[in-house]
């Protein structure tokens, strides 16, 4: 059944829903407001929410080349603030999410996972385990997260992780860290309404052809061993993750057994 879209009134903006908006959105609310004989009483309470997801500010419209100013750093001008005299304009810009440290519980849902990781590319290059424990919290919030470390040559192995990580439309990030890459895969969790559960997939076949997932300190191929002695890095390096908050175990685990990741 598709879902309704709820029409969102200043009364019933909350810091979460709130970044579901536009500026045009918050200035159409804005304007609506103004005619509410309670918008006076209530206003300082209306702007701590927008200002959760927007920056807003008095624009003087009587000094000259103010408004241009505003405009020029990406502010959308609306009609007048709350004000008989009529010399201020309501400048709204959206709060950008460029790095890590913005994103937060209310923000992290309005965002794709292609944003998201866009995002931690910016964190210096670091990769998943440079992030602090906070931010990896906020994040698999919402979103299913999984990590490998490979040889290059590995990393798009025909049947390997990332070929199925891909084909499961999650969105990836390739660090170099080398001779070695780090692939980031990401993911949004559905979107569960209260009362609702989400349905479980059902189990897919594993193909004969298909290669399991190596596990954790399992790299055994001497081979390729003596290929890339001298490129080796530390154990942890060579690894693959799956990550997920303690409330979302239940969905990891469907994650898990859909590609055969074990447990030991």
């Amino acid at each position: 059944m598709a879902k309704t879209k709820r029409t969102l009134t200043l009364k019933t903006l909350t810091k979460g829903n709130v970044w579901e908006l536009a500026e045009n959105d918050v200035i159409r609310l804005w304007q609506a407001g103004l005619k509410d004989p309670e918008f006076r009483e209530n206003e300082a309470h209306y702007r701590n929410i927008i200002t959760t997801a927007f920056e807003l500010d008095k624009v003087m419209t009587g000094v000259p080349g103010v408004v241009k100013k505003f405009k020029d750093r990406g502010f959308k001008i609306g009609q007048s603030w709350i004000d008989e005299t009529r010399k201020y304009k309501l400048g709204v810009k959206k709060r950008p999410i460029v790095r890590v440290s913005d994103l937060t519980y209310q923000n992290i849902r309005h965002i794709t996972a292609a944003k998201l990781l866009e995002v931690i590319d910016r964190n210096f290059g670091g990769g998943w385990e440079s992030l602090s424990q906070s931010i990896k919290d906020i994040i698999l919030t919402n979103f299913f997260i999984s990590t490998t470390t490979l040889p290059k040559e590995r990393l798009k192995k025909a049947g390997g992780m990332y070929e199925k990580m891909v084909k499961d439309h999650y969105a990836v990030l390739e660090i170099e860290k080398g001779a070695w890459v780090e692939a980031i895969f990401a993911k949004a969790k559905p979107v569960i309404e209260k009362g609702e559960m989400p349905e479980e997939p059902e189990p897919k076949p594993m193909d004969d052809t298909e290669e399991e997932l190596v596990p954790e300190n399992d790299y055994t191929d001497t081979e390729e061993d003596d290929e890339y002695d001298d490129e080796r890095l530390t154990e942890e390096s060579y690894r693959t993750t799956i990550e997920t908050s303690e409330e979302d175990l239940s969905l990891a685990d469907q994650v898990a057994d859909e590609y055969d990741v074990d447990d030991e």
